[in-house]
Parts: C-alpha cells; sequence; structure tokens
C-alpha cells in the first residue's frame, strides 16, 4: 500500500470514526425537539451526551486536519466547491457548542428554552448537510481540468444528494434513540426503545434506496461486501433493541454506521472527488496528495497520537457510563 493509498484510508477512519461518534449525538440532540416531552426530559437527553460531544468533535478536527495536510487538492477543491453548505455547518457546530454551554447559565425559562431549541434545529440541520456533502463527494461534482470546483449550488441540491441529507438525518436520529435506551430509565428509555424501532424502520427503507443507487452507480465488490454489513448491522439492532438489549442494540446501530460510511469510501476509492465532466479531471489519491516527506512525517505523528486519543476518549465514556433519569436532575 502507497503512503497516499494509506492516508486515504486514515482519513476515511478518522470520518467514519466521527460519524459513528458525532451520529448519536446529533441523534440525541433531534431527539430532544422530537422524543423529550417537557424540559426535565430534555435535560435527561442533553446531559446523556454533555460529557462527551465535545470530545466526539475532536474527531472532525482531526479528519479536517488530515485531509488539508494530506490531500492539498482535495482541500482546496472540496472547501472551495462546497463553501456555503461547509461554512453553514461551522456556523452550527458553533452555536451547537454554545448552547451546550450557555442554556444554564441562567434561570429564565424562556432563555433555556431558546439555547435547547437551537440545540435541536442545529443538529437536525448538520446531519442533513452531513449527508448532502459526502453523497455529493461520492457521486461526483463539476470539476474542471485545473481541479477547480465550476459549478455552482444548485448543482449539489441533486435528488441523489437530497436522498443522503435525509438518510442521515433518520440514522442519525436512529443511532441517537438506541443511544438514549442505553443512557436512560424510566418512560423515556421505553419511549426511546419505541422509537428506534420506528426509525430503524426508517432508516432501512431509504438506505436501501440510496446505497443501492451508489453501488449502481460507482459501487465494485468491496463496497457490495459493506452493503451486506449494513443489512445484517440493521436486522441485528432492531431485534436486539426489540429483545431490550440496549447494549447490543448500540453496537450494531453503531457497526451499521460504520459500515454505511465505509460503503461509500470504497465506492468513491482510488477517487477523492469525482469529477461529473470528465473522469479524467477527477481527483483521486495519487493526483491530489501531498509530497512522500510530509506523508511519512504525518504517518509518524499518527503512530504516536493516536493511541492517546482512543485512551483518553475511552476513559471519559468508562467514567460517564452510568444510566439517567428525570429524578437524578439536581433541582
Amino acid at each position: 500500500m502507497s503512503l497516499p493509498e494509506l492516508w486515504f484510508v486514515i482519513i476515511a477512519v478518522l470520518w467514519v470514526g466521527y460519524f459513528f461518534l458525532e451520529g448519536f449525538d446529533f441523534g440525541v440532540g433531534i431527539l430532544t425537539g422530537t422524543l423529550a416531552r417537557n424540559r426535565a426530559e430534555r435535560r435527561v437527553l442533553i446531559n446523556t451526551i454533555g460529557p462527551v460531544w465535545d470530545g466526539n468533535e475532536v474527531w472532525l478536527i482531526s479528519a479536517g486536519g488530515a485531509t488539508f495536510a494530506a490531500f492539498p487538492e482535495w482541500y482546496a477543491t472540496l472547501f472551495s466547491g462546497f463553501y456555503l453548505p461547509l461554512l453553514a455547518i461551522l456556523v452550527c457546530l458553533i452555536v451547537r457548542g454554545v448552547a451546550f454551554e450557555y442554556r444554564h447559565k441562567r434561570p429564565e425559562e424562556s432563555w433555556q428554552r431558546n439555547w435547547e431549541r437551537a440545540i435541536f434545529v442545529t443538529s437536525l440541520t448538520v446531519a442533513f448537510l452531513w449527508g448532502v456533502a459526502f453523497a455529493n463527494i461520492v457521486r461526483g461534482v463539476p470539476i474542471d481540468a485545473d481541479f477547480e470546483y465550476v459549478g455552482g449550488l444548485l448543482d449539489l441540491l441533486s435528488p441523489y444528494a437530497l436522498l443522503g441529507g435525509v438518510l442521515t438525518v433518520v440514522l442519525f436520529t436512529f443511532h441517537g434513540a438506541v443511544f438514549t435506551a442505553l443512557k436512560t430509565v424510566g418512560d423515556i428509555r421505553t419511549r426511546a426503545r419505541r422509537a428506534a424501532g420506528l426509525l430503524g424502520l426508517a432508516t432501512g427503507a431509504l438506505a436501501a434506496v440510496f446505497l443501492l443507487w451508489t453501488q449502481a452507480d460507482s459501487g465494485n465488490g468491496r463496497s457490495l461486501a459493506a452493503l451486506v454489513v449494513v443489512a445484517a448491522a440493521l436486522v441485528a439492532a432492531l431485534l436486539a433493541n426489540a429483545a431490550g438489549r440496549e447494549g447490543w442494540a448500540f453496537v450494531c446501530s453503531g457497526l451499521l454506521v460504520v459500515a454505511a460510511f465505509t460503503a461509500l469510501f470504497l465506492a468513491l476509492f482510488p477517487n477523492v472527488m469525482p469529477s461529473s465532466l470528465d473522469a479524467g479531471w477527477s481527483l483521486t489519491v495519487e493526483n491530489a496528495s501531498s509530497a512522500p516527506y510530509t506523508l511519512r512525517i504525518m504517518t509518524w505523528c499518527a503512530v504516536l497520537a493516536t493511541p492517546v486519543v482512543l485512551v483518553y476518549q475511552g476513559w471519559t465514556y468508562w467514567v460517564f457510563r452510568k444510566r439517567i433519569g428525570t429524578q437524578h436532575l439536581a433541582s
């Protein structure tokens, strides 16, 4: 495996890890506006992700930084062509982070309700926009011979891309509902399990259309194998959820997210950003990568830093592993 290919794999792992962790994070945020019946239940949902949401975003920073350093052509074309959607994602992530920190700074109900509403809106928006962005990356966008994006905003809003956005919203909400059932007690746990069952069925219907569309358009044997894992993980998650085995349901819903995005990266390779105008103008792991010396230094940095990140993040989840309910809230 060449260094550019290795770094494609590393970046794929970073993005997949981000969507696995931030996926349930966004899902819980969406559920604050749909599952929770009152402010106490919204507080419970927010508290399930309160200790970990910012740690989950480390994966996004790492993925973006690695893309910039390992594939500067990819980074430049992506961020110039997708400027408005990515700016919207950045603004939503900033507002979302502020909402987590500011909602309890004042006692007024209207103040707290508005920040909680911001968590719901930004979680929903970011989940949708990430789906739209990755659908466009996989299927291809107008890129010319100079590797520059020459399309407009409407070129990013094809039926395929919009379907990808809807799928990520439903998928992440399903993942979040399973996580909520795992982390809560009482009535909200029961309703989360019920919601997870319905969301899982909706996820299956949308994923079947979107992923089979992707497979027919740009898939291969490796991506087809990932689709088999997607189907098996979804069935297993639904069965475990119905049986009240929330731990196994979360493992399987996580595997579902991992396999779904892995299928997209497998369908994308060896391209990193296909051109819809001419296949010869596509960005690939070879023509978009940095110099070998840069990639070697990055590889050593990744080897040294990755275990540290995994250990401290795993420790965080272990410390905050207990279930919570409305009875555990401070008055």
